[in-house]
C-alpha cells in the first residue's frame, strides 16, 4: 500500500478479532463463560463428547458453558465425586467437558481456569477437584497444561475402580465406559 506521497506503508493488522467483529471466535478470550442450566448442558454434552455422550446413575451439581455471539463452543458439567473415597470431602468431580470443533485452540484450557475462579468464589468450602481421564481417547494434555496432578491411575488390567482388598471391595467397571487405562486428575483449590 501506498501513502500520499507514493512511500510504501505497512498496514498493522490486529491479531485478534476485534469484538463483535466477526460470526465466530477466533481466541477462547472472547468466550464468555458462565453458569448453564443443567438440561441445556446435557443437551450439547450429547453434541460433543467424544466417548460419553450420555451421563446415567450420576448427579450433577452445576454446568457452565463457554458461548460467543449467541452460540455455544463448551461446556463443563460438575458433580459430586463418584468415588466413595470421596464421600464426605469437600471436593467436586468435573464429570464432563465437552467441546465443539469450531471451538478456538485452548478453549478448555482457558473454560477451566475461568470456572475454577469461579468455583473458588461461590463455593469457599471447596478444596478440590478431581476428574478422570480415558487414555483410549486423551493424553491429559488439558490437565497438564492447567496445572492439574495425578491422584491415581487405574491399570487397564484392573476390572474394577479402587484399591481392590482381599475381600474384593471396590465397583466393577463397566465395561461400555472403561475399556482402558483411567488417570485421575486433581486440581487442589
Amino acid at each position: 500500500m501506498l501513502n500520499v506521497c507514493g512511500d510504501s506503508v505497512r498496514v498493522a493488522r490486529p491479531l485478534f478479532q476485534v469484538e463483535g467483529g466477526g460470526s465466530i471466535p477466533t481466541s477462547p478470550l472472547q468466550l464468555n463463560i458462565e453458569k448453564i442450566d443443567i438440561k441445556k448442558a446435557l443437551q450439547l454434552n450429547r453434541l460433543w463428547h467424544s466417548r460419553l455422550p450420555n451421563l446415567t446413575n450420576w448427579q450433577a451439581c452445576e454446568a457452565y458453558s463457554a458461548e460467543y455471539s449467541n452460540r455455544f463452543y463448551a461446556v463443563m458439567i460438575f458433580g459430586p465425586p463418584v468415588a466413595r473415597a470421596f464421600n464426605g470431602t469437600p471436593t467436586l468431580e468435573l464429570r464432563r467437558m465437552a467441546i465443539s470443533s469450531d471451538a478456538p485452540k485452548n478453549t478448555a484450557s482457558r473454560m477451566i481456569s475461568v470456572t475454577i475462579k469461579i468455583l473458588r468464589k461461590s463455593k469457599p468450602w471447596l478444596k478440590k477437584i478431581i476428574s478422570y481421564q480415558d487414555t483410549d481417547v486423551h493424553a491429559g494434555t488439558i490437565y497438564k497444561a492447567s496445572g492439574w496432578n495425578i491422584g491415581h491411575i487405574t491399570k487397564k488390567s484392573e476390572i474394577r475402580w479402587g484399591k481392590l482388598s482381599k475381600k474384593g471391595n471396590g465397583r466393577i467397571r463397566n465395561e461400555i465406559i472403561a475399556t482402558g487405562e483411567k488417570i485421575r486428575w486433581e486440581k487442589t483449590l
